[in-house]
């Protein structure tokens, strides 16, 4: 069984579709753990109204709000599959991501994967390296979060430290300590960037937060800190350059 997490704020207009396209997978043997984080909207109702029809969706309600990174890890710790993958609340998957990705990864023997993807606020498709080391990850967040999947019986329990933002980059981070991290080079997941959004921040917020990551999650002195930063700037324009194309 694939175990999907969902962390859920405040996204009435968008999740229905994004369950809606899990419940679309050709592979049938999955449970989604959505994680409301105290939504002000009618997100919860909504949640639970697909419940009603479909056993395989589950809901856990914070008691307060808190972060992507606390519902992130209440997920972890609720799933059951050997397999986790990840979707976020405003995302969708093409029907057969599932299939593939795991046919891809039993196929080859991997522990850590991950797909292209289409980023619908620029209309741009974006793509990676073909193996993404230890190392490489260190230098930048080359992969998208809801195009994840990972073997859980090899990898095994993570949690991460509950920063606002580049908690997902943490999460890959630590993975990688145990495993590579894989392309299927397939568009099979689509991004949707909503104002008012972690990610719809400015590059300066954006540093500053991956500084942050460096110091608080990997413990590092604030030189290291102040370099991996640097680092990620350049690895940044790279990635544009190399594994980013409109449309």
């Amino acid at each position: 069984m694939v175990s999907i997490v969902m962390p859920s704020y405040n996204c009435a207009r968008f999740i229905k579709q994004s369950i809606g396209s899990i419940q679309a997978q050709t592979y049938k043997d999955w449970e989604l753990i959505v994680v409301d984080d105290c939504s002000t909207d009618n997100s919860v109702a909504i949640i639970e109204s697909i419940i009603t029809g479909d056993n395989r969706v589950h809901l856990i309600r914070l008691q307060q709000n808190s972060s992507a990174a606390i519902a992130r890890n209440t997920a972890l710790r609720a799933a059951k599959g050997k397999y986790i993958a990840f979707l976020d609340s405003d995302d969708t998957w093409s029907e057969d991501k599932l299939q593939k990705q795991i046919s891809f990864m039993e196929e080859n023997g991997y522990t850590f994967t991950y797909t292209a993807y289409w980023r619908d606020s620029d209309k741009t498709h974006i793509t990676g390296p073909k193996c993404v080391s230890r190392r490489m990850m260190e230098t930048f967040c080359w992969i998208g979060c809801s195009t994840v999947m990972y073997n859980r019986q090899c990898i095994g329990l993570v949690q991460i430290t509950p920063l606002r933002m580049n908690n997902d980059y943490a999460m890959w981070l630590q993975i990688c300590q145990k495993a590579d991290c894989y392309l299927l080079d397939e568009e099979l997941t689509q991004y949707y960037s909503r104002k008012g959004s972690i990610s719809h921040v400015s590059v300066w917020v954006k540093l500053k937060w991956h500084y942050r990551l460096w110091r608080q999650e990997r413990h590092c002195s604030r030189t290291a800190a102040c370099y991996h930063t640097f680092i990620n700037s350049v690895a940044s324009i790279y990635k544009k350059v190399r594994y980013m194309k409109k449309a």
